[in-house]
């Protein structure tokens, strides 16, 4: 077998088995196969696409390109969720817990931020004492005894997704819908969870900035998933504007703290509910959607949610008095009122934009290896929708220095209307098996 053979047959439009994949995968991820040659068979992919049996195939390759966890000690069906990234995407913070609330085992291996989408660990390290890296063993015991459990992701997770999402990143074939869900795909099988929720965002703030893109993108990862066996539900969300009221590392641990105790903001609770139905369906725990929201719905009113939270910060060495004491988090040096200067309804919030401007606050990374202030942000003090009237606040800029360009920056970030905008959906769409 030749890897010159198989980037012609791709670029022939033929399909490949999964011998040749893992070939492929395995000299690549080796030193066997030579990045030019990887880069023209990503191109072909890019030109030709993938079958979903050959997606799968890929996804499962670099899966198992490295270690793979072993999660089948923890008793309880394993259900995992995942974003595709947006700019207040706090509900990992708030649906672990609840649904672990529920008896339901959520072990989460979570990301860092990158660019203008923020990252789950970074949040959780805002939290004085948080540990992100348990070893397998410790990871799989605490989910045993309390439920739940969020780590970072491992190095030697899918190495080959690394390697290849690398070279992608400068031969121009990052936008390939078979390479990006198998490139996702790949981190969340090696994690070991029997199933997924996944949270595919659309619209300004997100990658998929067109809907149809991100519809694809769900069906792409629905069917790996269908295929590999492991249940997968994607919700096609909205990311138009900033989902919540907080942007910002320990900002965000705020505000999930304020929802698990009742007190959200719409679009992040309902959100937060809608995934968290999902995963207790997947996990056999009700029978609907309809039912598992209900069952959230009461445990969020008694504040079981937010009694778990606090038991997970306490097991992995976290401070557990932010759930009463927010301002035990880092808190910024100065806060700058940003005051609209229209009257009128809030037509639109850049989620993007809002985005790129926390990240400029120091909150976000250019690169991998940039460091983060984990108290910087911003707190939107409207929505869209909203009717203000000339001077109201519209945000508080968190910052650890006097503002410069960024005040007008953030009011940059508010479009006006004289007439009330039409409302959108919070999900478009639900992807199911049936739907691949």
């Amino acid at each position: 077998m030749q890897a010159y053979d198989l980037i012609l047959k791709k670029r022939r439009g033929e399909a490949l088995n999964a011998e040749e994949i893992n070939f492929l995968i395995n000299g690549y991820t080796q030193g066997l196969i030579a990045d030019y040659q990887m880069a023209a068979f990503c191109m072909a992919v890019y030109f030709q696409g993938m079958t979903p049996r050959e997606t799968t195939d890929l996804a499962l390759a670099m899966a198992n390109s490295g270690m793979k966890y072993d999660l089948s000690a923890i008793s309880g069906v394993v259900i995992d969720k995942h974003s595709t990234g947006g700019v207040g995407d706090t509900t990992t913070l708030i649906v672990a817990p609840l649904v672990a609330s529920c008896g339901v085992p959520v072990a989460k291996m979570s990301g860092r931020s990158l660019g203008h989408t923020g990252g789950t660990i970074d949040k959780l390290e805002s939290i004085p004492g948080f540990r992100c890296e348990l070893a397998q063993d410790e990871f799989v015991n605490q989910v045993n005894r309390i439920k739940v459990g969020i780590i970072s992701q491992s190095a030697v997770i899918a190495p080959a997704d690394k390697l290849l999402y690398a070279l992608r990143d400068v031969t121009a074939t990052v936008d390939s819908f078979p390479l990006i869900a198998s490139s996702i795909m790949s981190k969340k099988i090696a994690a070991g969870a029997d199933g997924f929720v996944l949270d595919v965002k659309t619209g300004s703030g997100a990658f998929m900035k067109e809907r149809e893109q991100a519809v694809n993108l769900a069906k792409a990862m629905v069917a790996i998933g269908k295929e590999a066996g492991k249940p997968t539900v994607a919700l096609v969300t909205d990311m138009e504007q900033p989902l919540g009221y907080m942007i910002g590392n320990a900002l965000e641990v705020k505000e999930a703290i304020q929802t698990l105790a009742g007190d959200g903001a719409w679009d992040l609770t309902e959100l937060s509910l809608r995934i968290g139905a999902e995963m207790l369906v997947l996990a056999g725990h009700s029978a609907t959607a309809e039912e598992a929201y209900e069952v959230l719905l009461e445990k969020l009113k008694t504040k079981a949610g937010l009694i778990k939270m606090q038991e997970l910060i306490s097991n992995q060495g976290g401070d557990p008095r932010v759930i009463d004491d927010p301002s035990l988090l880092p808190q910024a040096a100065y806060q700058t009122v940003i005051r609209s200067t229209h009257c009128g309804y809030i037509k639109s919030i850049d989620a993007l934009k809002i985005g790129r401007l926390v990240m400029q606050l120091g909150a976000g990374r250019q690169t991998k290896d940039s460091v983060i202030d984990l108290s910087v942000g911003i707190e939107l003090k409207q929505k869209v929708g909203s009717y203000v009237e000339q001077n109201q606040p519209l945000a508080v800029i968190h910052s650890s220095r006097p503002l410069s360009t960024e005040y007008e920056a953030a009011l940059d970030c508010f479009a006006f209307s004289q007439a009330p905008p039409r409302p959108q959906p919070l999900i478009w769409q639900k992807i199911t098996d049936a739907d691949v």
